[in-house]
């Protein structure tokens, strides 16, 4: 009789936990469609309001995070790049390397590189720095400069400074996103870091050639070359937020804070663009 007693007990003391995850569950459902719904609206208000063409739209993005400088970027049938060419170089380089590692199979790769490797795409990054520099000083007449910068040497060290980032920022999003993330290199060693190279090649002859026919495709990939970027960084910090980081099993659980991230890039650069067009017309600059 005694054990019966204690067994009915038990029983209810499951229950009630049972039904208090389930009423926590259900706020916690609530919130995320709410959040879900939030960032489609922000995505979309985006998407739907003017510039209306694809080439306003893309130069709209490039406006929040590039100088958008004549004379440092390239021009295709009469139309100058959304980016300018350190910075089509950095954002088509960085698209490039999420493709290749995703075509190598490294879905869920969450290492860096060998270290000789990652030492080599610490280079790049630096090659970029001092090529930046060099170009910065031009600003100022009389100021010394190592050599006169050339667009092509922009847009060749922003290329291969994305491939770079790519290979940084690649792992640390699948450790941010998978619980079953694996401990492989995204980038296994020296051939494929060549194969990198060599398609950051492709992109600057393309660019360089400026047909009139690459204008929609470049314009098209170097922005989403910069929503990538912002969003894989803008996903991870969502997770950290969250407390929700490394616990995905499949693309469904990514879904969500994916595409808060995706909200959030869209955020920064409409925020972004209103700030510049305050500071620029306070300030009285041409750009």
């Amino acid at each position: 009789m005694e054990g019966t007693e204690i067994e009915g007990k038990f029983g209810e003391a499951v229950e009630r936990s049972s039904t208090g995850d389930e009423a926590r569950g259900v706020p916690r459902r609530r919130l995320a469609w709410l959040v879900l719904v939030v960032a489609l609206l922000i995505i979309g208000t985006f998407l739907l309001s003017p510039p209306w063409t694809v080439l306003g739209k893309a130069k709209l993005i490039g406006y929040a995070i590039c100088h958008q400088i004549p004379e440092r970027s390239f021009h295709i049938a009469g139309q100058q790049l959304p980016l300018c060419a350190r910075c089509t170089g950095i954002y088509m380089g960085a698209l490039a390397g999420f493709v290749l590692m995703r075509l190598w199979g490294r879905q869920r790769a969450a290492a860096m590189p060998p270290a000789a490797v990652t030492l080599t795409f610490v280079g790049f990054i630096a090659l970029m720095g001092v090529d930046g520099i060099n170009s910065y000083l031009t600003f100022f007449p009389g100021v010394p400069h190592l050599y006169e910068p050339q667009n092509w040497l922009r847009l060749t060290t922003g290329t291969l400074n994305g491939l770079a980032l790519s290979a940084i920022v690649y792992p640390v999003l699948n450790y941010s996103l998978w619980r079953d993330a694996i401990q492989t290199p995204a980038v296994r060693g020296f051939k494929e870091l060549a194969l990198m190279v060599a398609a950051g090649g492709i992109i600057v002859a393309l660019t360089m050639l400026e047909l009139p026919l690459l204008l929609y495709p470049l314009a098209i990939l170097s922005t989403l070359g910069v929503l990538l970027m912002l969003g894989s960084l803008n996903t991870m910090i969502v997770l950290v937020v969250a407390r929700r980081e490394g616990v995905a099993l499949a693309w469904r659980e990514v879904a969500l804070p994916a595409t808060v991230g995706l909200a959030l890039a869209f955020a920064e650069i409409g925020g972004m663009d209103t700030l510049r067009v305050i500071i620029t017309r306070a300030a009285g600059l041409p750009f």
